[in-house]
């Protein structure tokens, strides 16, 4: 059954409306039509299954038929620091990381990264938030992940260091302390992971967030691409947490 949202303003105790684009994807791309039934989410973990009463391309009112709290949402929720890759890896990021349940993105720039968005800054979040929401409606998430403003290293740390449980930060010249290691011990809820451009990390930015209490971290004897570092952190973090099993 496909799944939309709607904001939760447009829920009553037995109707709701969906409006803008999604309800033109409903009517124009899918072509449902009045007695079809659909799966609607209100972005805050509540399901609605509902039946579709009067729709158009502008709007779509539904009666619902039933409601349940969405369970799809992991119990530990990552936030994940991606340094700006090239050409179109972030979007990649993001599509596959909402696939596997990570909660919120934060672009960061640092010293390596060889992009720099800051002239069209804004059309980028909003396509890179365009890519979240699609891809919580194709796995059926609870909540819409969502894509931050771009931060520099600095700041991010900062942010890191007030917001989660932890923070880790995956490095190449790491040896001792593995991802494993960390995950097989980690019981909190909350979870920041820095992920480096196709330069990594520069050696002054790591020594900075292990000050602010930010722990390096090794994945392994071979180095992995931007794009698939932080999918891999995620998704071992997640699966040790039991979400993936």
């Amino acid at each position: 059954m496909p799944k939309f949202f709607t904001h939760k303003s447009l829920i009553t105790d037995d109707t709701l409306t969906i409006t803008g684009e999604e309800a033109s994807h409903i009517v124009k791309t899918l072509r449902k039509k009045e007695g079809d039934i659909i799966l609607v989410g209100d972005g805050e973990m509540t399901d609605y299954t509902c039946e579709i009463k009067k729709a158009d391309k502008a709007a779509v009112l539904c009666r619902i038929v039933e409601k349940a709290e969405n369970q799809n949402e992991p119990n530990l929720k990552i936030t994940l620091f991606q340094a700006l890759p090239k050409q179109d890896k972030m979007e990649t990021v993001i599509q596959k990381c909402v696939e596997i349940g990570v909660t919120e993105f934060v672009p960061i720039d640092t010293k390596n990264s060889m992009v720099k968005i800051k002239s069209k800054e804004d059309k980028k979040i909003a396509r890179w938030n365009k890519i979240a929401f699609s891809a919580a409606k194709q796995c059926g998430r609870g909540i819409i992940p969502r894509v931050m403003p771009l931060m520099d290293f600095r700041e991010a740390v900062l942010l890191a260091e007030k917001s989660f449980d932890r923070a880790v930060i995956p490095y190449e010249e790491e040896r001792a302390y593995s991802i494993k290691s960390f995950a097989s011990g980690f019981k909190g809820k909350s979870l920041g992971i820095f992920i480096g451009s196709e330069g990594g990390f520069d050696p002054s930015e790591i020594a900075f967030a292990k000050e602010r209490g930010i722990t390096p971290l090794t994945m392994g004897k071979r180095i992995l691409r931007t794009e698939t570092a932080g999918l891999t952190a995620s998704i071992i973090m997640l699966y040790e947490g039991g979400d993936l099993s």
